[in-house]
């Protein structure tokens, strides 16, 4: 295992933070935190890898610059190729991967994303398994919704989900129901 470093950026929702470790012959993202109103993106980084430092890399800064541009409404593909999936379950890297898949402007919902996956009663397993999706944005897990369209959880903070599912397009009501026929699996 190599040295872990974290790198904070701005955003509109306080801070985001990438974890990320130097490793042959590439280095790797472990985990991606987001503020959330109880906690800024840097402390839960620190709480979750007390060891950690802060430090740059230009992989790194491009990343975190295109989630920036992201959450200025920019249309950003993100690549899976340098995050690091060893925390993950294999169920949990199937949700990921299928959560993956949804496209900007679209959403699915739990229930039916655990059916694509092949877990016909796993609503919550695939909930579960976003709440903890380490790599939030680039993997994006606010595109899952409840069967009944409300918003369901996230880790940014309810209000965040909205906003991310705003600039995609989607219209929300004022009780938190998603207005769309672009459903996707």
């Amino acid at each position: 295992m190599g040295k872990q470093f974290y790198t904070a950026f701005s955003s509109p929702f306080n801070t985001f933070s990438i974890i990320w470790e130097k490793s042959v012959p590439h280095l790797q993202v472990k985990q991606i935190f987001l503020s959330d109103p109880d906690m800024s993106s840097e402390l839960k980084a620190l709480k979750a890898f007390p060891q950690i430092s802060k430090g740059s890399s230009d992989y790194i800064i491009l990343l975190g610059k295109k989630i920036q541009r992201y959450f200025k409404g920019e249309v950003i593909e993100f690549e899976l190729d340098r995050l690091d999936f060893s925390c993950c379950s294999n169920t949990q890297k199937k949700v990921l991967f299928a959560e993956y898949e949804i496209p900007r402007g679209w959403v699915s919902t739990y229930k039916r994303i655990a059916i694509h996956v092949g877990i016909p009663r796993g609503a919550r397993v695939v909930g579960n398994s976003l709440a903890r999706n380490p790599f939030p944005i680039v993997i994006p897990c606010h595109r899952a919704i409840k069967s009944n369209g409300e918003l369901g959880g996230y880790q940014g903070g309810i209000s965040m989900k909205r906003t991310l599912l705003e600039l995609e397009g989607l219209k929300i009501t004022k009780r938190g129901k998603v207005l769309t026929n672009n459903i996707f699996y």
